[in-house]
C-alpha cells in the first residue's frame, strides 16, 4: 500500500499516548489526490519492541461548512485543498 501513495502525501500528527503496550496517535493525512484529508486515530500494541497489532478510525475531515459545532477537526484550521485543480473545481476557496 505505501509504494502506491504519492510523494505528496503528509502525515500530521496532533497527539500521541501511551499505557502498557498501548499507543495511541491522532493525525491528519493528506495530499492523497482527495478533496478531503482525513483525521485518524491509529492503536498500535507493542509487544518486546515490535509492533504487534494495528486497528485505526478514518474520518474525512469536514469543512467549515460541515462542523456542526463551527471548530475544526484538527488543529486551529479548517482544512484548504491544495490539488491543482482545486481552484477549477471551485473548493479551494469553500474550504478557506
Amino acid at each position: 500500500m505505501v509504494k502506491t501513495l504519492p510523494a505528496t502525501l503528509r502525515y500530521e500528527n496532533h497527539i500521541a499516548a501511551a499505557t502498557g503496550d498501548f499507543v495511541v496517535l491522532h493525525g491528519r493525512f493528506s495530499g492523497f489526490g482527495l478533496p478531503a484529508g482525513w483525521v485518524a486515530a491509529d492503536i498500535v500494541r507493542i509487544e518486546d519492541g515490535v509492533l504487534t497489532e494495528h486497528w485505526d478510525v478514518i474520518q474525512d475531515e469536514a469543512t467549515k461548512e460541515q462542523s456542526r459545532s463551527g471548530l475544526p477537526m484538527f488543529g486551529e484550521k479548517f482544512p484548504v485543498d491544495h490539488r491543482p485543480d482545486a481552484t477549477l473545481l471551485g473548493v479551494c476557496e469553500v474550504l478557506e
